[in-house]
C-alpha cells in the first residue's frame, strides 16, 4: 500500500485531495494545525493518520514525518500544499509582520516539508519518491493587491525546478500543480467580494494531484494548470 503526506490537509484542496487518496487505498498522513479537523478525517477513514503540527515548526514536523514513515516503512509522495493568502492591499499598506508571516508559511513551511520528504526518499529502499508542490495561477500572474501571496508562489516555481533537478540522481520526481479558483476557503473569501468569479469544484484539483502522484517514477508531470474554464487567465485586453 502506497503512502503520502499532505500538508494543509484539514480543509479545502488538502482535505479533498486526502479523501481521493484514501478512497484509492493509500495511507495518508494529514498535517495541519487544527487537530480536531484532522481527527474528523481519521475517524472516517481507516488509513488516515492525523499528524497535527505547524508546518513552520521544524522540530514538530520532523517528528511527524519520522513517526509516519517509521510506521509504514516508506514515503511514496508528498503533496506540499499548506499556504495562506495574507493581507490584500498595495505594498505600502502591507505591514512587515504580515509579509513575514506569509513568507514563513508559504516558503519556509514548504521548504521544511520538502526537505524532510527529500531526505527520507533519498535514504529509503527502494530509493525515490515524488514531491508535488501546490503553486497557483499566482505563480504566473498576480491578482491585484496580492504582493505577499504572489511573491511566494513565484518562489515555489523555483523550488520545484530545483528539486526536480537535484532529485534526478535519487529517483525523486518533483512537479507543480497550479490551481485556479477551486472552491476552497481562500477562494470563498475572494468570491465574497467578487460574486461573479468563475470557480470549479475542488474535487477536480484533487483528482489532478492524484494523477500526478500515480505515475511511475519514470514519468513526471513537471507542471500542470487546472482551473475554472472561464477564468480570465488566458487572453489579452
Amino acid at each position: 500500500m502506497k503512502s503520502i503526506i499532505i500538508t494543509g490537509a484539514s480543509s479545502g484542496i488538502g482535505r479533498a485531495t486526502a479523501e481521493v487518496f484514501l478512497n484509492a487505498g493509500w495511507h495518508v498522513g494529514l498535517i495541519a494545525r487544527r487537530a480536531e479537523l484532522l481527527d474528523e478525517i481519521a475517524n472516517e477513514f481507516e488509513h488516515a493518520h492525523a499528524l497535527p503540527c505547524d508546518v513552520t515548526d521544524v522540530v514538530v514536523m520532523k517528528a511527524a514525518f519520522d513517526a509516519f514513515i517509521d510506521r509504514f516503512g516508506r514515503l511514496d509522495a508528498l503533496f506540499n500544499n499548506a499556504g495562506m493568502f495574507g493581507p490584500s492591499g498595495p505594498i505600502d499598506k502591507v505591514p512587515l509582520e504580515a509579509w513575514s508571516e506569509v513568507m514563513n508559511v508559504n516558503l519556509n513551511g514548504m521548504f521544511i516539508a520538502a526537505q524532510l520528504a527529500f531526505g527520507h526518499m533519498r535514504k529509503q529502499s527502494p530509493q525515490g519518491g515524488r514531491i508535488i508542490n501546490n503553486g497557483s495561477l499566482s505563480a504566473h500572474v498576480p491578482r491585484p493587491n496580492s504582493i505577499c501571496y504572489t511573491t511566494t508562489k513565484h518562489a515555489i516555481t523555483g523550488l520545484t525546478k530545483t528539486l526536480s533537478l537535484d532529485g534526478r540522481p535519487f529517483d525523486i520526481a518533483c512537479g507543480q500543480i497550479d490551481i485556479g479558483n477551486a472552491e476552497s476557503g481562500i477562494v470563498a473569501g475572494l468570491k465574497a467580494s467578487q460574486p461573479d468569479m468563475e470557480t470549479m469544484d475542488v474535487s477536480h484539483a484533487a483528482e489532478a494531484v492524484f494523477h500526478m502522484a500515480s505515475l511511475p517514477l519514470s514519468a513526471n508531470v513537471q507542471s500542470m494548470t487546472v482551473m475554472a474554464t472561464k477564468m480570465p487567465f488566458v487572453g489579452r485586453g
